[in-house]
C-alpha cells in the first residue's frame, strides 16, 4: 500500500542544546506511516556527534522510521540556511503523498489529530492545495507563559503535498514551490506547540549562541550573554501541553517566573502594542508576512 504521510525533521546536537527531538517525532507520529530523521554532524566523516543519533536509534526501532546523517558545513553561516538544507536533505526521502513536518522545538497536540487528517482530506479533493498551515504557540521562558505579539509569527505551513517540486527556503521557516511561489494553501484548526524558548536559562544561552553561528558567521560572538526579560506580549498558559511533552516538560522545566520579572518596555514597542490591539479588535495582523497563500 502507498504511504500516505511522511513525517520529516532535522537536528543537530539535540541533547547538548536541550531540544525536545524525541517527543517532536513522537507527537507526529500517530499520522504518520513513516518518519525520515536527518542527524546533524560536525564533520564530513559524521562522527562527531553529542550522542542524538544513537539516542534517538534506541528509542525509535522499527522500519518506520528512515534515519540519514550529513554534515554541516560550517562555511554554510548565513541567513540560517543550512537550517533549509538540512530540512530538505529529509524532504527527499519521504515517500508518503503528504508531508508532515515538524521542528525539533515543535510538538502537535494529540486533540488536533482529527483537524489535521480532514486537512489531508480536503487536499485529497482538492489538488490546487499545496499545503496546510498551522496556528502557533511560542513558548517563551518556561512553559506556563507564552509570547503572543505582532513581532512573533502566529502560523505557518508544516504539511504539504510531496511530488511537486515544494522545498523547505531561507532559515526553514515556511516553503516555496518549485517555481519560487507561495504554496496554495489551506487554514486548519490545529496548533503547533514551540518550545523552543522555554529552556532553561543556561541551556538556552549555548542554543542562542549556536543559533547566532548560522545566521552570522562561525567566528561570531554576541557580546551580551542571554538572560530572559518580561516583554510585551507575555501571556499565561492556561490549556494543556501535548501529552508526549509531559517527561520533557518537568525536566527541563525553568525555575524564573517570567510573570514576575519587571516588564522591559521599550519606545518602539508602543507601535507593537497599537498593532496588538488592531489584530484583538479585527483579527486583522498588521504587516504579516505569510510564506502561503490561503485559498479556500
Amino acid at each position: 500500500m502507498a504511504k500516505q504521510i511522511s513525517g520529516f525533521t532535522f537536528i543537530k546536537n539535540g541533547l547538548t542544546l536541550g531540544y525536545p527531538i524525541l517527543e517532536s517525532v513522537q507527537s507526529i507520529d500517530p499520522l504518520c506511516d513513516e518518519v525520515v530523521i536527518n542527524v546533524g554532524y560536525d564533520d564530513p566523516n559524521l562522527v562527531k556527534d553529542d550522542g542524538t543519533y544513537d539516542f534517538l536509534r534506541d528509542n525509535l526501532q522499527g522500519d518506520k522510521y528512515i534515519f540519514t546523517k550529513s554534515h554541516w558545513d560550517p562555511e554554510v553561516t548565513s541567513k540560517g540556511l543550512i537550517l533549509s538544507e538540512q530540512t530538505n536533505i529529509a524532504l527527499e526521502k519521504c515517500s508518503g503523498k503528504y508531508c508532515q513536518y515538524i521542528q525539533g522545538d515543535e510538538a502537535l497536540h494529540e486533540k488536533d489529530f482529527a483537524a489535521i487528517e480532514q486537512g489531508v482530506r480536503d487536499m485529497d479533493k482538492n489538488e490546487t492545495l499545496d499545503g496546510l498551515v498551522f496556528k502557533y504557540l511560542h513558548f517563551y521562558g518556561n512553559v506556563d507563559a507564552i509570547l503572543y505579539t505582532q513581532r512573533i509569527y502566529r502560523r505557518e505551513v508544516r504539511l504539504i503535498r510531496n511530488g511537486r517540486g515544494i522545498h523547505s527556503h531561507l532559515d526553514a521557516q515556511g516553503f516555496k514551490t518549485q517555481d519560487g511561489s507561495k504554496p496554495k494553501c489551506k487554514q486548519i484548526d490545529a496548533t503547533v506547540h514551540h518550545y523552543g524558548w522555554a529552556r532553561k536559562e543556561q541551556v538556552m544561552a549555548r542554543k542562542v549562541k549556536a543559533m547566532d553561528k548560522l545566521y552570522h558567521g562561525k567566528d561570531f560572538e554576541k557580546q551580551q550573554e542571554f538572560e530572559y526579560k518580561r516583554m510585551w506580549g507575555i501571556k499565561r498558559f492556561l490549556a494543556t501541553h501535548p501529552e508526549v511533552m509531559s517527561k520533557w516538560i518537568e525536566q527541563h522545566r525553568n525555575e524564573i517566573n517570567i510573570h514576575e520579572l519587571p516588564l522591559d518596555f521599550k519606545v518602539k514597542d508602543l507601535r507593537r502594542v497599537l498593532a496588538d490591539f488592531v489584530e484583538n479588535c479585527t483579527g486583522h495582523r498588521i504587516g504579516e508576512y505569510k510564506n502561503f497563500k490561503l485559498i479556500e
